[in-house]
């Protein structure tokens, strides 16, 4: 049986970095994002580079649908995922009570619900082979309050602690649980949520998707539970606790206006 690794956010970003790093490796893929056209190039270089199996399954995970619809989709090809990659997500920026809910609730669907479900959908199947893994990417975002992005700092904080629990519920199976909590990456992500003129992008923590895949791949590999990428970024959330909560939600709130 062939088993696969499905990447979710596969189409920029880290989830297509992530993409690569699997494709070189060997593992076959099944990707999905909203973009069939960028899938279906990224897929046809991926296998023109690496001869493996690639299936394209296009999904708006921002949708409360979609994480059924694709799993539906997958059961229907026959195709087992022995990896679920859970890294789309987005972000709104600005004040919350000034942001349309239709961003807000979609922003949560997508980091969070979504997330969510497809791990629920999948697991059994994983249960039953007592093998698989799961590779959720959240955030340095994760450990502290955002002002002026204060959902997408929760919905991180959410996957955190959900990857955390879950990898104690799931060891005596087998399953593995990464989540990669990288700090300011260069992706589309900056663009979409308007945040390019903020003291956060514009700072030097800002790192390379394909260095925090690299890093996030190799974590995975050594079963690690959670990954900081940059000793900066690593710092900064691992002493956070230490700092008076007034003073980070300052800091925060500066650095995101």
């Amino acid at each position: 049986m062939t088993l696969y690794t499905l990447i979710t956010g596969a189409s920029s970003g880290i989830g297509l970095e992530l993409a690569k790093i699997f494709a070189e490796n060997g593992h076959p893929l099944i990707l999905t994002a909203r973009s069939t056209d960028r899938l279906e190039a990224i897929a046809k270089e991926l296998r023109s580079r690496f001869d493996i199996e690639i299936h394209v399954i296009p999904a708006d995970l921002s949708q409360p649908q979609a994480p059924k619809k694709l799993y539906d989709t997958i059961k229907r090809k026959k195709l087992a995922v022995e990896n679920l990659v859970n890294n789309a997500g987005i972000a709104t920026h600005g004040p919350f009570i000034d942001t349309p809910w239709e961003q807000e609730r979609g922003m949560l669907q997508l980091n969070i619900v979504s997330l969510i479900e497809l791990t629920h959908l999948f697991l059994p199947q994983m249960k039953e082979r007592r093998s698989g893994s799961i590779l959720n990417v959240a955030s340095t975002a994760g450990f502290q309050p955002g002002p002026y992005m204060t959902n997408y700092y929760a919905s991180k904080s959410h996957v955190l602690f959900f990857s955390e629990g879950l990898a104690v519920e799931l060891k005596p199976h087998r399953i593995s649980v990464t989540v990669l909590c990288p700090g300011p990456t260069e992706t589309p992500f900056f663009d979409a949520a308007g945040m390019r003129d903020t003291q956060l992008v514009n700072s030097p923590l800002v790192m390379s998707a394909e260095k925090v895949a690299r890093i996030g791949y190799d974590a995975w590999l050594r079963k690690k539970l959670i990954v900081i990428p940059g000793f900066v970024n690593w710092f900064m959330a691992t002493t956070v606790g230490l700092m008076p909560r007034f003073a980070v939600r300052a800091l925060v709130g500066y650095l995101n206006r």
